[in-house]
């Protein structure tokens, strides 16, 4: 072979070997970014093509996919949308999916790694392919009471089972209909997104686990584990308690809700959480000081960006670098301590367990279509919070704040209820946030719950956690407790 004709092969050769490497990138390493693109509309033809697998809550299906006459070939819709819209989301032609309809995608469309087997089968077979089935871990009868109790206030509510960790209610309001969204009338499910996105209260967003707050004296819980656990407090520990504290380093004070005193001076630290004493609590929190109450926050899980339940959770905050006027104001859940109701929800759960905090999940089964059982979600542990000991303390105070506290809103004949009240101040002008967090029974838990009713819902300014909360949190109990 001559020198040109060498060189044009060798030329020839590279062009090959480059269009093989190009053409294999593509396929192989960029599959799952294009296929997962949203402006690929194949994959959405694809998705909607195939049956996708229902979400389920107690046996029946709150989301589900029917056959339809159209391009797409599935219709999604959903049952009870609006009680149950911030889990499920919505799965939408033009607007995407969220929520669980967005962290179960793989398994919902088949495509999950532990359904390899049942691709395998349906591609031998010639079986149409189907999603699997989601199988949730929320109670339909809390999720209920939850959505009653708020009534058409601006809040959330979350319920957890202390023991394992499942979720068994997750609602916020205002919620929304997913059926508008998932609507296969394009223009249509853009208006109604657009709609819903620029409504009041911001339906798209789950207060419950998308939202933080300042979580006011509910918080008052992560302090007083945090100075049991110092060893240098009891519940019998006193503790000064002025009608106003006045903050170091400056003029500024903090005052009690209402103004006046806590009934004594000094208070025990059993009194002081019983009836949410700002002082003595704002006081505690400079004595025990800001790592112990930061390191106290994140073993219950505040500043953890990770956490997923499996839709992700915004981050809860400690603040991270505190003077002493803010310690105080932080031991106190204001200033820039933000929280979910997961995130005190969670809290209580932890003390509920004796000190063990469960890792949060709302997924319990996945079922191929033929129902063989792919998955399960095992209970598994979050963070060791407190001592066993303490938790005991805790739970004890906590009891003292509904049966004679600012939580007596939350008592339930023949059940000892343990709870805690906020009432957590917000902009200027703006009525305060009403907070309850509680589990029961106190002995033997199998709720733990967290309600929030944004700017004191319909009580606006005389609005209290123990009289608008705590009343929301009694109802989840006793719809779990009762089913």
């Amino acid at each position: 072979m001559n020198t040109p004709l060498r060189r044009l092969a060798t030329v020839v050769l590279v062009m090959f070997v480059g269009l093989m490497a190009s053409a294999t990138w593509v396929q192989y390493f960029q599959a799952d970014r294009l296929n997962n693109d949203s402006r690929n509309v194949r994959t959405l033809y694809r998705e909607f093509g195939n049956a996708r697998g229902p979400i389920v809550v107690a046996g029946d299906a709150i989301a589900l996919s029917t056959k339809v006459e159209d391009s797409y070939g599935y219709q999604r819709s959903y049952t009870n949308g609006e009680l149950y819209s911030a889990m499920t989301g919505f799965y939408s032609v033009v607007n995407g999916r969220t929520e669980l309809e967005r962290a179960a995608n793989e398994e919902l469309t088949g495509r999950g790694d532990q359904l390899f087997f049942s691709r395998i089968r349906d591609l031998l077979t010639g079986r149409q392919p189907e999603g699997a089935a989601v199988e949730t871990t929320i109670n339909p009868a809390a999720q209920q009471a939850a959505f009653d109790g708020l009534a058409g206030q601006q809040g959330a509510v979350v319920a957890l089972e202390p023991s394992t960790g499942k979720i068994l209610a997750l609602v916020s309001t205002p919620g929304f209909d997913p059926n508008a969204l998932a609507s296969h009338d394009i223009a249509a499910a853009g208006a109604a997104y657009q709609a819903l996105s620029s409504a009041p209260g911001n339906p798209l967003r789950s207060n419950a686990t998308q939202e933080t707050y300042p979580p006011g004296s509910t918080f008052k819980l992560v302090t007083a584990t945090a100075a049991l656990e110092s060893g240098q407090y009891t519940p019998e520990s006193t503790l000064p308690a002025p009608e106003r504290l006045t903050l170091p380093q400056t003029t500024a004070t903090i005052g009690n809700f209402g103004g006046g005193g806590c009934g004594a001076d000094p208070i025990t630290l059993a009194d002081a959480l019983r009836i949410s004493c700002n002082t003595a609590f704002g006081q505690l929190g400079l004595n025990v000081g800001a790592d112990a109450l930061r390191a106290q926050a994140e073993r219950f899980g505040f500043n953890d960006p990770d956490l997923t339940i499996p839709m992700k959770v915004v981050e809860s905050v400690f603040p991270a670098e505190m003077d002493l006027p803010v310690t105080a104001q932080s031991a106190i859940g204001q200033r820039d301590v933000r929280a979910t109701p997961l995130q005190m929800a969670m809290v209580s759960a932890a003390i509920a367990n004796g000190g063990q905090l469960m890792t949060p999940y709302t997924v319990q089964t996945v079922r191929s279509a033929d129902l063989h059982r792919v998955s399960e979600t095992e209970p598994t542990l979050y963070s060791t919070a407190m001592s066993p000991g303490t938790a005991a303390a805790m739970r004890d105070m906590m009891v003292g704040v509904v049966e004679s506290g600012s939580g007596v809103a939350a008592q339930i004949p023949g059940v000892q209820v343990a709870g805690k009240t906020g009432t957590a101040q917000t902009a200027e002008g703006q009525a305060p946030h009403a907070w309850f967090t509680a589990f029961a029974p106190a002995d033997a838990p199998r709720v733990a719950v967290a309600v929030i009713v944004e700017h004191g819902g319909n009580a606006g300014n005389e609005a209290t956690g123990g009289r608008v909360a705590a009343p929301i949190a009694k109802a989840v109990i006793e719809a779990v407790l009762g089913s």
